[in-house]
């Protein structure tokens, strides 16, 4: 067989142990943004079932524009257009769709096809939490073609806008591997999990609250994002960025961003609780 030369080894190099190194470089920049998210003073503030809804009823817009950054993305890396053109990438065409698929039309507790963001509302109406805010935007929105004026007119709290104008200035702005760095690393995979547990001490606590729908929901991006989505985004962001250490740099700027735009969103929801509850 024949040995590879100094170009193919060189390659190997850029190709394999970069991205690698790369990926790690930007866990670590965003780590302390992490931190900051797990260990943020909301969760104990989640004492009863109206905190609960207060935090669905503000957290359903992280929901939804995740949707809207998928969209973004699929549109980017695949054709969705006619006539049909065979995009640059079949492995990254392979991995948003896959992504897409479930994120869209995934398995319900029940059996039935669902968007997860259709599910996050079931789930909501089904433990008494108001979804009127999000169906009451989302009307604005398709009233005014224009997501930017909707956000900007809405009676949302501004930290709840600024989360919101960021992911769509991404989208309208952004190269797709800075929509694919705010799809990967701006949604914290270790947030379900900790919600997780404190839906099931509300489900230990307040046994006639159904919680059956929330809970599957999280339990289902737990299941999704470690074994299957979280894999495939990261390898989706290597194959957008490869060895171009500009692109690297701007995935590791948009994600800390991104990070620091959901560190806002968890602050408005907790200044909300708190004033709820000074207001009893």
């Amino acid at each position: 067989m024949r040995k590879a030369s100094c170009n193919q080894e060189a390659f190997y190099l850029c190709t394999k142990i970069f991205p690698k190194m790369n990926i790690e470089k930007i866990n670590l920049s965003i780590q302390p943004q992490k931190d900051q998210l797990l260990q943020h003073s909301l969760y104990n503030k989640i004492q009863n079932i109206d905190d609960l809804h207060s935090f669905l009823e503000s957290h359903v817009f992280a929901v939804w524009d995740f949707m809207s950054l998928l969209k973004a993305l699929q549109a980017k890396l695949t054709c969705t257009t006619t006539p049909w053109f065979a995009t640059k990438n079949p492995e990254t065409r392979y991995l948003i769709n896959e992504i897409v698929l479930a994120e869209e039309t995934d398995l319900t507790l029940d059996g039935r096809r669902q968007s997860h963001y259709e599910m996050y509302l079931e789930a909501m109406q089904d433990c008494g939490a108001d979804i009127n805010g999000v169906i009451k935007f989302l009307s604005e929105v398709n009233s005014l073609q224009n997501i930017f004026v909707a956000i900007k007119q809405s009676s949302l709290h501004p930290n709840v806008k600024a989360f919101l104008d960021f992911t769509f200035r991404v989208i309208e702005e952004g190269k797709p591997h800075e929509i694919a760095a705010a799809f990967t690393f701006g949604r914290e995979d270790l947030i379900p999990s900790m919600f997780t547990e404190i839906l099931k001490n509300f489900q230990k606590n307040l046994p006639d609250a159904n919680l059956a729908k929330l809970l599957y929901y999280f339990e289902r991006h737990i299941e999704l994002d470690a074994d299957e989505h979280g894999p495939m985004a990261m390898k989706m962001i290597t194959e957008l960025c490869e060895d171009d250490a500009q692109k690297w740099k701007e995935v590791e700027e948009v994600s800390i961003l991104a990070l620091e735009k959901r560190i806002g969103l968890w602050n408005a929801i907790e200044e909300e609780i708190i004033m709820k509850t000074e207001m009893v």
